[in-house]
């Protein structure tokens, strides 16, 4: 009776600790939210000075294509969405891709980081958006959608996942981030394997004293320009 009374005990511990972390979570969740929202809305009031200087930047030499650029990628539970940037490679930078991989020496590059790190596609101004990581800033129209958040795993383009064999169920679980534990421990340092396992641990271990270290350090890698954001 008492080995049964014990169990019982321990069972019902075991559930009101299960609860408590599911609520906390859900807290976390809904606080991230705010944050997000207030803080892709400040973004936002710089949205439409950047975007006329570097569309005048553009036009001056000689480029009149579009400056903002959208590209389908994949979101929270699989959702499909169009991620927002500055153009930062020349015009029909897709079809040139395809072309840049039929040679090899890029084919493998592709394959093996899913971007080069030297790409012919992008042009002067998009060198220094890339470098400074402005051309990220339309993403917060992402945000504010509830496409994306601050902080997450970077949105990947469809079958990317599949590709590498990844694990969709944990990649797929929570809003893809403009920044990320990947983008701030050596993003293009990394192969594809080690990316996942970043992206995989901020996931699983999402919380509010994960998402400030990457806010911080993504202040840094910004300011020392070490890698693109």
């Amino acid at each position: 009776m008492k080995k049964m009374n014990l169990y019982k005990s321990k069972k019902n511990i075991f559930i009101v600790l299960y609860n408590f972390k599911k609520v906390k979570r859900k807290l976390y969740f809904i606080n991230k939210r705010l944050f997000d929202i207030v803080f892709a809305l400040f973004g936002t009031i710089f949205l439409v000075p950047m975007y006329l200087l570097i569309k005048i930047a553009y036009w001056l030499m000689g480029d009149t294509e579009p400056v903002i650029y959208k590209q389908k990628r994949i979101g929270k539970n699989g959702r499909i969405f169009y991620i927002y940037k500055f153009r930062t490679m020349s015009a029909k930078a897709d079809e040139k891709l395809m072309e840049l991989l039929e040679d090899p020496k890029y084919k493998e590059e592709w394959e093996l980081k899913q971007k080069l790190e030297n790409d012919p596609r992008v042009t002067k101004v998009g060198k220094i958006l890339r470098e400074t990581s402005l051309d990220e800033m339309p993403q917060f129209i992402n945000v504010i959608k509830g496409e994306m958040s601050i902080i997450g795993p970077r949105p990947l383009l469809e079958g990317e996942l599949d590709m590498h064999n990844g694990n969709r169920k944990i990649y797929e679980s929570i809003r893809p981030g403009i920044s990320g534990w990947w983008t701030v421990n050596g993003r293009t340092e990394t192969t594809y394997e080690q990316r996942l396992e970043l992206e995989y641990f901020y996931c699983k271990k999402c919380n509010l004293i994960l998402d400030i270290k990457c806010i911080i350090l993504t202040i840094f890698v910004v300011l020392l320009r070490k890698g693109a954001i």
